[in-house]
């Protein structure tokens, strides 16, 4: 469920949020969300991935792989 909220802020500081927001395309709302959504991530908190980071999820191989496997593995590849 989605609930309203009023924040009160600097005129200078909306200003720059809104110029960021819309640099990456997305509203002040999403990106006050994505920054409280950080917030609960950092205090150990489980948070949903963004569809981007759902989309890379998994792109660099198995976890733990170390550096030397990938480098194998890039060597094999464009040989």
């Amino acid at each position: 469920m989605q609930t309203k909220l009023t924040l009160r802020l600097d005129a200078a500081v909306i200003r720059r949020a809104k110029a960021y927001a819309r640099r990456r395309g997305k509203s002040v709302s999403t990106v006050v969300a994505d920054y409280f959504a950080t917030l609960r991530a950092a205090e150990g908190g489980a948070t949903e991935l963004t569809p981007t980071a759902r989309a890379l999820l998994g792109a660099l191989g198995p976890a733990g792989a170390d550096k030397v496997a990938y480098r194998q593995y890039l060597q094999k590849k464009y040989r």
